[in-house]
């Protein structure tokens, strides 16, 4: 009998309706936490309960206690509204994570003065995963121009020619492989956006250590395939400046991601 009233009161509770397309969650705690952490992107910096569960696949129960968590240890924030954003320990984080390339103040002078020197916009991206991340970056102050952020995330395979050169220098698949062999650069025209034209070179330290990409982008209708040839060049004499270099050492291979 008591087994029967069980079983009746368990089939009083509401079942959702199981969505095929939505994601699998992870099955570990710790995994659950860092699914709802990689929901956030620069196109949705605040996001709705319902937007996480969602995009996580977590079941609102579970989700509400996981953010509870995140809120309180202030990697999210919450609004009075109910929604949630990134919060300062992450900030906090994401500095730290800066300071252990040490590079800032080696690169950061690279990217301004070639920055000063074509006028456009200047980046350095570094390959995390099957996504690059920009970690260092100088915009342009022309109005019309391709704005970066720092922290950027950027899927591999929408292109765009720093992820070519990231592909290229951690044993990665590119269409533009025997462009980067021959010249050193990897060039591209409108192709990830639209009226955008980039140049993109590795970068090397001096104990040949490969550390991931410098791009410069600009207007495609100023910024012409001479004016990309003449960035490549102002890219490698600044790097050098700073004891860093575009060309791979001799015999070097380049390390699977």
């Amino acid at each position: 009998m008591k087994n029967s009233k069980t079983s009746i009161a368990a089939s009083e509770e509401p079942v959702e309706a199981a969505d095929a397309s939505a994601p699998k969650p992870p099955a570990g705690v710790l995994e659950r936490g860092i699914s709802i952490l990689e929901c956030f992107r620069e196109d949705r910096l605040r996001m709705s309960l319902r937007e996480l569960a969602e995009c996580t696949g977590l079941d609102k129960a579970t989700l509400l206690r996981l953010l509870g968590v995140l809120v309180r240890a202030r990697m999210l924030h919450r609004f009075e509204s109910g929604s949630y954003a990134p919060g300062p320990a992450l900030l906090h984080m994401g500095m730290l994570y800066r300071s252990t390339f040490d590079l800032g103040t080696r690169l950061q002078p690279v990217l301004h003065e070639v920055m000063r020197q074509t006028g456009e916009t200047v980046a350095f991206y570094i390959r995390s995963g099957n996504e690059r991340v920009c970690l260092y970056r100088e915009n342009t102050a022309k109005e019309v121009r391709h704005h970066v952020e720092v922290g950027t995330r950027i899927a591999l395979d929408a292109g765009g020619s720093s992820a070519h050169i990231l592909l290229a220098f951690t044993g990665g698949s590119t269409p533009h492989r025997a462009e980067i062999d021959a010249k050193g650069y990897a060039m591209t025209r409108s192709e990830r956006v639209a009226e955008m034209a980039s140049v993109a070179l590795p970068v090397f330290d001096g104990d040949g250590a490969f550390l991931g990409a410098l791009v410069v982008i600009g207007l495609a209708s100023r910024h012409g395939v001479a004016a990309q040839r003449k960035a490549a060049d102002i890219v490698r004499q600044q790097l050098a400046l700073q004891g860093f270099t575009s060309k791979a050492p001799s015999g070097w291979q380049p390390t699977p991601a």
